[in-house]
């Protein structure tokens, strides 16, 4: 099993679904994490207290990652528990589905901040202890969406592929001080995100799917482990589908 002993770990949004099964996981294997989340209190305390009855080592810490100030504020308080950040998981987001022409700017506004400018947020904060300490692995969640597009998620897609255009920037950025940047993009994931689509919608979904299943939370947690890895050293900049063969690249 890939180890992360002595590794600290920020994950955002990370008091359901992915983000969840990626901060259990990771502690799983030996880091100590920083379980980010926006408001469910209860949940993220659920998180936190699922990793230290396994023996993990985790704190949450809230904070609203599409602010520049609260994403900073997060990077702090996870030096301040832990004294450094080896690992950055950007997991926040949110979607608001509607057609084009039926799209409000607030609703655009809403999915770009909380999806692509968190990214940048909370990369932002983490590179300068990274870079002090000439380490790090950055993982950033897309979505096959941000591949293929959606109807109907024009914002989504958008931010999703703002995000795969952002990882393989930052991570020629960040090469040359031993820092990998990369991104992961799930495909059919069943979360509280995808119960708003209907029934007809996602056995479409599934038929395109040539493993015929929908993937679990813990399958895209298992990708996001092995970047954050000593044994993922020599891959940076690149985007790892978990989609069952939804969209080949």
């Amino acid at each position: 099993m890939t180890n992360l002993k002595d590794k600290v770990a920020v994950v955002t949004g990370a008091s359901r679904g992915i983000g969840r099964a990626i901060a259990i996981d990771l502690a799983r294997r030996g880091a100590a994490v920083v379980v980010n989340y926006k408001s469910n209190t209860a949940a993220a305390q659920e998180v936190v207290a699922a990793i230290t009855a396994a023996g993990g080592r985790a704190v949450a810490v809230q904070a609203d990652v599409s602010r520049m100030d609260e994403a900073h504020a997060l990077i702090k308080a996870a030096l301040d528990a832990f004294g450094k950040l080896d690992i950055l998981v950007n997991n926040a987001g949110t979607t608001r589905d509607a057609l084009l022409m039926t799209m409000s700017e607030e609703d655009w506004d809403a999915v770009i901040n909380a999806d692509l400018k968190s990214v940048f947020n909370c990369c932002k904060a983490a590179v300068k202890p990274m870079i002090r300490a000439r380490s790090g692995r950055i993982i950033n969640i897309s979505s096959v969406v941000g591949l293929a597009g959606q109807g109907g998620q024009t914002n989504y897609a958008a931010a999703k592929a703002g995000v795969i255009g952002f990882t393989k920037s930052l991570a020629k950025e960040l090469g040359p001080r031993n820092i990998t940047v990369n991104a992961v993009a799930p495909g059919f994931i069943p979360t509280a995100l995808t119960e708003v689509l209907t029934e007809e919608q996602k056995q479409a979904v599934l038929k395109m799917t040539p493993l015929g299943r929908f993937g679990k939370p813990e399958e895209v947690a298992y990708a996001v482990s092995f970047l954050a890895s000593d044994e993922a050293a020599f891959i940076t900049g690149t985007v790892l589908t978990v989609d069952g063969g939804l969209v080949m690249q």
